[in-house]
């Protein structure tokens, strides 16, 4: 009989009349490394340039010996070497030599002796007592054993004091080939800013590289930071577009910066590290496998964008160049590119038995295929007819190999009528027959609050929109509302735009590229802005169905759904036939109280409503040192006709069980 029941309550329920069928895809994420996002942030990865790979091409006195400083406790004596020859592998071809000359216990030995290096992590590195993290390095010794020791400590308060142990483990290298050693520390007491020191106590030499220290409890075992993982899983994304903007092409830095998924794949020590566009380095330890898997942890859809051959008009600063700097590879090099693309949808769905790329999967733990549904096709590249070209050649390639890959294309840069990419983007699409194109802008919140883009949008078209890339310019609450607002005139055209995903998702304390953003975070904790909760209630109330005249405003005319071009309060009736649950948002932008009247009689609903709050004043924002602004939830009786006082800038969720 609960067998019966539960199979019963999962069946999707009939729409009543009424409603309109809209997307129920609307919210999921972009993320990009840009401000730290990934090495130091998402990834969990708790050493800084572990490979000895930082270059100058990078940041200007950037090295191998970045985040690394030399150590020599105890009156211990030795020199280090950057080394290339006989490297791990071609990828990650540089390493350090540790010399070590003398490594003597002397009369005021209080424990520490050796020579070697100390990495101090992100802005140190965060360990609590007790959970276990595993470290590791490929070593090689020059003739005889070397005895090195691995220790977390504080660091030494002043000159003369010793560091504060909190773990430390031995390793004995005898092996004269690179040979990967391991080893787990479990720290006896919290510390926020932990430093990892590697102690050679064997005089003679000793190769070393890719170090890495990581915690054992990462999100579902994966290796993403548990509480950065947790709130992307909180916002209820349908999808993930990785692994870029910019980065994809490579920015301002041209085609040798570009990002090639297949040295993102296997494993960690034999990826090849790159320059980020953005300003630093990419490890690549989240790389797409990594990527694909997180998608299958959250239930995502994965959305990797890939180059199409062409760069970023931008590069070195071509922006304000006439016509703009866009640089392409000649068609006689394009099969490169349309077979990376080919190989992917391989690699994600292909049957390891039969297929390279699909036992490169099998091989690193996914057996299995990872459903990949959606593939996009360059970002912001101005549309030309070089970018066109390119663009038609990887597209008609895999849409004939692959006619089930929903394709997802660009529509440049400044997505607003107008606009010349717009424009010409649209009209590759409609030549195509396109099923998604890509829209981007950042505008300031008075933009939100006022337009209303989608409603002038041909229903005739058979390209639908990705809004893929869009925020208000600041992190106050009146802008998370202005979003909101936008978002309920996107999820009124909902049968036009079928995703959307703010941007950008993270920014590091300390090291941020670019405000606002999502989620902000240190070491210890993500900061959550107004528009994460803004966001998140939007994720929390998928559905495929619309309805608008169940929400009425008094003093508006008769069938007016707001919010209407230049109105700054609105609402929205989404009903999720899958999970039997409908949702009421209000949202008021102004500073009258606005009072809606609410029929819901055409609805079964039970006997309780849950209904989610969101207010403050309009210029207050959450940051590093107050977060004011959160959600408040309370349960009270439902009803089907009733008029509800909205508040001045208040957003507020019904949601009900059918």
């Amino acid at each position: 009989m609960v067998a019966t029941m539960g199979l019963y309550a999962q069946r999707p329920m009939s729409a009543p009349k009424g409603g309109k069928a809209i997307s129920d895809e609307l919210i999921g994420i972009f993320f990009e490394d840009i401000s730290s996002s990934a090495d130091g942030g998402l990834y969990a990865e708790l050493l800084q340039n572990g490979s000895f790979e930082y270059s100058p091409a990078e940041r200007d006195g950037w090295g191998p010996g970045t985040a690394w400083r030399l150590i020599r406790p105890g009156h211990s004596l030795g020199t280090m070497q950057v080394r290339m020859d006989n490297p791990l592998n071609e990828s990650n071809p540089t390493y350090m030599r540790l010399h070590t000359e003398r490594a003597k216990e002397y009369y005021d030995y209080k424990g520490w002796k050796g020579f070697g290096l100390q990495n101090d992590g992100f802005d140190g590195i965060s360990v609590k007592a007790g959970e276990k993290y595993d470290f590791s390095a490929f070593m090689r010794t020059i003739g005889n054993t070397k005895q090195v020791r691995i220790a977390l400590v504080e660091p030494a308060k002043g000159w003369g004091q010793e560091p504060k142990l909190l773990a430390d483990a031995t390793l004995d290298v005898s092996s004269t080939s690179w040979k990967k050693y391991e080893t787990v520390l479990v720290p006896t007491e919290d510390s926020p800013s932990a430093v990892l020191q590697v102690l050679v106590l064997t005089v003679g030499d000793l190769d070393i590289d890719q170090l890495s220290l990581m915690p054992q409890d990462t999100y579902k075992g994966h290796g993403l930071r548990k509480d950065l993982a947790q709130a992307l899983a909180d916002l209820h994304p349908k999808f993930m577009r990785f692994p870029g903007g910019c980065v994809v092409h490579g920015g301002g830095d041209g085609f040798w910066d570009t990002y090639r998924w297949k040295t993102t794949i296997g494993p960690k020590e034999q990826r090849k590290s790159l320059k980020n566009c953005w300003g630093y380095h990419q490890s690549l330890g989240l790389g797409y496998y990594e990527y694909f898997q997180f998608c299958e942890d959250l239930g995502m859809q994965p959305l990797p964008i890939l180059p199409c051959g062409v760069s970023c008009q931008g590069t070195n600063g071509g922006w304000g160049m006439k016509n703009q700097a866009q640089d392409v590879v000649p068609m006689s090099e394009m099969d490169e590119w349309a077979q990376e693309a080919l190989d992917l949808i391989e690699w994600a769905n292909g049957d390891p038995a039969t297929s390279k790329w699909a036992k490169m999967r099998a091989d690193q733990g996914h057996p299995a295929p990872f459903g990949l549904k959606y593939l996009g096709l360059g970002n912001e590249e101005k549309i030309t007819p070089e970018f066109c070209e390119r663009f038609k050649y990887i597209y008609e390639k895999v849409t004939k190999a692959y006619p089930d890959i929903v394709i997802v294309g660009t529509a440049g840069p400044g997505s607003h009528p107008g606009n010349p990419d717009l424009e010409n983007g649209w009209k590759l699409a409609e030549e195509l027959g396109m099923p998604i194109i890509d829209e981007h802008y950042y505008e300031p919140n008075k933009y939100f609050l006022d337009s209303r883009q989608y409603d002038s949008y041909s229903r005739d078209r058979k390209t639908k929109v990705y809004l893929g890339e869009y925020a208000s310019k600041d992190k106050k609450l009146i802008d998370a509302l202005a979003e909101g607002l936008y978002l309920l005139h996107v999820e009124r055209n909902g049968d036009v735009v079928s995703m959307t995903s703010y941007a950008p998702l993270f920014a590091r304390k300390g090291a941020t590229n670019w405000n606002p953003d999502l989620i902000y975070f240190d070491n210890e904790r993500p900061f959550l802005t107004c528009s994460y909760y803004v966001q998140q209630l939007f994720g929390l109330s998928s559905g495929q169905y619309y309805y608008g005249d169940c929400v009425s405003f008094e003093g508006d005319a008769l069938g007016i759904e707001q919010p209407q071009k230049d109105v700054h309060y609105g609402q929205s009736v989404i009903l999720n036939v899958k999970t039997h649950k409908l949702y009421v948002k209000l949202i008021n932008a102004g500073a009258e109280v606005k009072y809606a009247n609410i029929n819901l009689s055409r609805f079964p609903l039970k006997k309780n409503v849950t209904v989610t709050t969101l207010t403050g004043q309009p210029e207050q924002e959450n940051n590093y040192d107050a977060q004011p602004i959160a959600p408040q939830q309370k349960q009270q009786k439902a009803q089907r006709k009733f008029t509800f006082s909205l508040q001045p800038y208040t957003m507020v969720m019904l949601e009900y069980q059918l």
